[in-house]
């Protein structure tokens, strides 16, 4: 079971992103609050659960939440920045939209800048752990599944719709095929080719 709070009796938001390893499109955050003492059963990490699941349990956050927003950091950004930093903008960027002020922030992972002066406390694995977590977790993921089904349909010959821009074997071989497009993440290591030496 989940826990509903790392802090009792605060306003927590919970925070997490989708797409830090993607080699396209752009990484996307949710922060959430929950009603105090929040309970659901069905209600985990996003990866332990499949993709009708996900977008059935997104409906049910966005009715139950207090409050949640996304944020979006597109690939030239990630580029410039780098991927932590892009990350954790998204995740800024997502808490700077919230109408709820939070207490307190908790975030997947082990990395975040101070947000504001609001107290926040980093969770390895908090998405398995938190329920306002685990439902970032949830908008995140769907959100940018939606972002990349919607690239896919200019640019089909990578299948995003079912790769979302991860670094699949074919993703890398149609990177191979047909060149990158301007939603590919230029700093990222693309094409994973063998190091050959010569003796």
């Amino acid at each position: 079971m989940l826990l509903s709070y790392y802090k009792e009796n605060l306003i927590e938001a919970g925070c997490d992103e989708a797409g830090r390893g993607c080699l396209a499109g752009p990484v996307v955050a949710a922060a959430v609050i929950l009603p105090a003492d929040y309970t659901h059963p069905l209600l985990n990490d996003s990866k332990k659960l499949s993709e009708k699941q996900r977008y059935k349990l997104r409906v049910e956050i966005e009715k139950d939440a207090l409050d949640f927003a996304i944020g979006i950091v597109d690939n030239h950004t990630i580029d410039e920045i780098n991927i932590l930093k892009a990350s954790i903008k998204a995740m800024h960027l997502a808490l700077d939209q919230l109408k709820i002020i939070p207490e307190h922030i908790i975030i997947d992972g082990n990395r975040f800048y101070k947000y504001k002066n609001i107290s926040h406390q980093c969770i390895v694995k908090g998405d398995s752990k938190y329920l306002s977590i685990a439902a970032a977790s949830i908008l995140a993921k769907t959100y940018r599944d939606d972002i990349m089904n919607e690239l896919n349909k200019a640019h089909h010959q990578y299948n995003w719709k079912k790769n979302k821009g991860y670094p699949t074997k074919e993703h890398r071989n149609a990177i191979r095929e047909y060149g990158t497009t301007v939603y590919h993440r230029m700093s990222f290591r693309l094409l994973d080719e063998q190091l050959t030496l010569d003796f």
